[in-house]
Parts: C-alpha cells; structure tokens; sequence
C-alpha cells in the first residue's frame, strides 16, 4: 500500500479528474506495503521481507503506481514506480525506479534519491514535527468542510471498527483500513510510528491531497488492536456528487515474501551506489520548488500548485 499544499484552493484540490486524482494520492497509498515490512524487520534482526504493492484507481484492473519494497535488519528500501494506462499489467517494471527512498530509523534519516536527475535529500525529525503542526494548522481554518476535517486532530466520532477492519467517515470521504493480527507484540508500535512519519514525508515532498491526518489517527487504532494494514481503500466524492458522478477510489493490493530474489540483492546493491554518489540537495531543489515555493510546512501563500 504509493498530502497537500496550503496554497492550493480547495475545491481544485477535491475535484481532480480521477487520472490526476491517481497520481497525486498513489503515492501515499504505497506507503502501506513500505511499513508493513519495515515493522517486521525492525522487530528481530536477520529478518529478510519483500512487499510488493499495487495501486488501483476505481475500476481498473491495471494498476497506477508499484512499489517493491525491501528490508533487512530495520532498514527499508522502497522502489516506486508510476505507471502509465498503456503499461502491461504484468510487466516486471523497469530496472531503475522513479524514485527510492531508505527509510533507517536506527539512524533518524529518511533519504530519498531520484535517479534520473542523480540527486538526494534527507529530512530529519525535526521537519515532519514543524509540517505536522503548520499543515493541520492551515487544514483546520481552510473554508472547505473536507479539509477542515482532515486536519484533525479528534476523528472518533466517524469510526468504526470491526476485529478486522476499520473505516473512518467523514464529509463526502471514506476509508477502509483492512489488517491482521501482528505475529510479533512489537509490530505494531513500530508500524505506526514508521507510517506516521512516511506519511507525513509524502505530505511534505509531493503535496496535491488531503492531509494525512485522518490514516494517522487509523495508524493508531489499528495498532491498539495489535494488528498492520493488509490492503486500503480511498473513497471521495467531488462537489459534483449530487449530479450522479461517482467518487473517485483508489485501492491497494499487497503481495509479502519472508524472503529475497536473487535480483533484490543487486538491486539494493546498485540502490546503495546510486545514493553514495548522488549529489546532495535541500528539499526544495529535489522536489522541484524554487526559493520561493519553499516546501508546504512553510507560510501557506508561499506554496504554489506543482
């Protein structure tokens, strides 16, 4: 299972065509399948597990987005891959991702690489705490009352949850949240600390969606209840829901294997030198904002539509 912009009016933002819809929330879906592993290898070393994941838009049956995420011993690498309508569902992927990001909490660092520009950024704590209280800050006086929910921070009252599903309502959204019991006790505190912050690094380098509050506060109760997230469905309806339009839906599908290929070793290998010799860059440069873009923790009107 692959985060918005101040500056970004409201009702461009719940509005998008399903395509565009796609590609801008694909993303955070995918952060699904990263966790899941990376909370199992962090709970025992010498732990070897690959999560493939998919992302579905509406009805389709060829996916939008895939990743293919690797972890060993708590450190997770996660390959994203953005797919175009035409692509073969079948198809294995190319060799060189869109982007990888090494998720290494033992260290504090996320570090995310694009290969094609041959750059890297690191963000650190202390920048998803200052986009966590700017962004829920600017959701909750926004006039919209879809991101004026969104930015929490009390999402009880649309709750529910079975023994094992959760969904959480709120106006004109829906999400469905389905996982299974964790085999280790660790698991699942791990798990939603690590998605909390993958979570919040979307929000913060590729903004375009909701804010990512409302999956934070599911995060928690799904560890409450011992368990890690299997598969995800995203519902929302557009303004133009009264005259018969159906919502746009995005949907993740997760494949695991307590095990490597042979090619996941070299593809970690090559990920390894690829990041040893990117060339270092502020957060700004790498996601493509200049100066005075800046990224969206900073003031609202600063930020523009990418």
């Amino acid at each position: 299972m692959r985060a918005p912009s101040p500056s970004l009016k409201t009702e461009r933002q719940v509005t998008l065509p399903c395509d565009r819809f796609a590609g801008r929330l694909a993303g955070l879906l995918v952060i699904v399948g990263c966790v899941i592993g990376a909370g199992r290898s962090a709970a025992g070393d010498g732990v070897l597990l690959r999560v493939e994941t998919e992302i579905f838009a509406d009805d389709d049956e060829a996916p939008v987005a895939r990743s293919l995420s690797l972890f060993r011993d708590g450190i997770a690498w996660d390959f994203l891959e953005t797919l175009s309508k035409e692509k073969d569902k079948d198809d294995a992927g190319p060799d060189e991702p869109a982007e990888f990001v090494l998720h290494d909490p033992a260290r504090e660092r996320i570090i995310l690489v694009d290969p094609a520009r041959h750059v890297k950024t690191q963000i650190d704590h202390l920048q998803l705490e200052r986009l966590r209280a700017s962004l829920g800050t600017w959701a909750r006086k926004s006039d919209d009352p879809l991101m004026r929910w969104a930015g929490g921070p009390d999402f009880s009252n649309g709750m529910e949850e079975t023994a094992t599903k959760i969904t959480l309502t709120g106006p004109r959204v829906r999400y469905e949240v389905t996982f299974e019991e964790a085999d280790h006790g660790a698991l699942p505190e791990e798990y939603q600390r690590f998605a909390d912050a993958a979570l919040l690094v979307k929000a913060l380098v590729h903004p375009g969606g909701l804010p990512p509050f409302p999956r934070i506060a599911i995060n928690r109760r799904v560890a409450a209840a011992g368990g890690v997230p299997v598969a995800v469905r995203l519902e929302i309806e557009s303004r133009m829901a009264k005259l018969g339009r159906r919502p746009n839906v995005l949907r993740s599908e997760h494949k695991v294997l307590e095990s490597w290929l042979s090619a996941d070793h070299k593809r970690v290998a090559a990920a390894e030198e690829r990041m040893a010799v990117a060339a270092p860059v502020d957060l700004a440069t790498y996601a493509g904002r200049g100066e005075g873009d800046g990224p969206i923790a900073a003031e609202p009107s600063a930020t523009k539509r990418r």
